[in-house]
């Protein structure tokens, strides 16, 4: 099995924790805050359950489907955490729609809320470009 489709089952095993992180009991407070940064929603958990499977058959039909998932998943993701930093809001939820814009902020918390999804895209991303460029 290729790098990439590895990678692909490492990232379905991420985003699978991410849509189950709201029921596993200690990882929320009493706000409901996820590690007491940020909250889940349930269309967070199927976004994140949906990003898995799509891992997920990914890995198990072919080195072009994990590169293809590696690099669009990459992309959104990586765009989802900056637009965080810039606005408050991510566009995969659809909050930069429905919310007024928070204005850019490298507050730690502001950080810590949006790392996620921008080292998980990064990564993909990097990852899926590097494999195009091997052939």
């Amino acid at each position: 099995m290729s790098f990439e489709r590895k990678l692909c089952l490492v990232y379905a095993a991420i985003l699978f924790l991410a849509a189950a992180t709201n029921y596993i009991p200690g990882l929320t407070d009493a706000d409901g805050l996820a590690f007491g940064i940020f909250a889940l929603d349930p269309f967070d958990d199927a976004l994140h359950l949906a990003s898995g499977l799509w891992a997920l058959v990914a890995a198990a039909l072919s080195l072009r489907a994990a590169r293809t998932f590696l690099i669009l998943f990459g992309a959104a993701y990586l765009g989802d955490g900056l637009f965080g930093i810039l606005t408050g809001w991510g566009y995969l939820d659809f909050g930069i729609f429905t919310n007024p814009s928070l204005g850019p902020s490298l507050s730690p918390l502001r950080i810590a809320a949006n790392l996620p999804h921008i080292a998980l895209g990064g990564l993909a991303l990097a990852a899926g470009l590097r494999s195009l460029r091997r052939g």
